[in-house]
């Protein structure tokens, strides 16, 4: 297994909220992508995509650019009155062995893409279908969610949420994010001894300085 591929499957295993808190708070796309199926964990470098609202030409374009292990990285521009992405595209993408799909915006045939157990996260479904008409852009910088993503830039995805991870900074992030993890692990053995979280983080001072005591 390659270093790259060790690396992916470590933050895959780390939780998001801990990914983004070691990197500095930073690099979370917003709340409102959720995971069709929560229980479904996905780490990969990014495919991004660039379409126009309504229109999937550029998706099936895409998939021709894909290698294993890669999460596409949709942005139909949060247009939530058309799924792009369906269950056969689903089939398509796990016989091209691809972790995950995002979109910022819907898709649809959502019980059959939980059921085929891909992962997907987007911002709703749709049962109205897409043109394959209008060009887009493959592999270019996309902004949506609050984040920038560039193609190969590691997405990882959980039911907390979705993180983006610069691929210079991945160990680092990994180290970071097991530092806090142990220092979690520490802080729960304390809780169970008796100590407060008042204690733990030291807020005694700040609360004191609003009369709380």
């Amino acid at each position: 297994m390659s270093a790259i591929a060790q690396h992916i499957n470590r933050l895959k295993g780390l939780g998001t909220a801990t990914i983004h808190e070691a990197q500095g708070q930073k690099g979370a796309l917003d709340s409102g992508l959720k995971p069709l199926d929560p229980t479904l964990r996905m780490a990969g470098p990014a495919v991004t995509v660039d379409i126009r609202p309504g229109d999937n030409l550029m998706i099936h374009y895409a998939l021709t650019k894909t290698k294993p292990g890669d999460v596409l990285v949709v942005d139909a521009k949060g247009f939530l009155e058309a799924g792009p992405w369906g269950d056969i595209l689903t089939l398509a993408a796990l016989e091209l062995g691809l972790a995950g799909l995002v979109v910022n915006g819907s898709v649809r045939d959502g019980n059959a893409i939980i059921e085929m157990g891909f992962p997907v996260f987007c911002r709703g479904l749709s049962i109205k279908g897409t043109g394959k008409n209008q060009p887009g852009r493959v592999n270019v910088p996309v902004h949506f969610g609050g984040a920038q993503i560039h193609a190969g830039d590691i997405i990882i995805g959980d039911r907390d949420g979705l993180v983006v991870v610069s691929p210079d900074e991945v160990e680092s992030v990994i180290n970071k994010s097991i530092e806090r993890e142990a220092k979690e692990e520490a802080m729960r053995v304390a809780l169970k001894e008796g100590q407060t979280m008042v204690q733990l983080l030291k807020l005694g001072e700040t609360l004191e300085r609003f009369g709380l005591r």
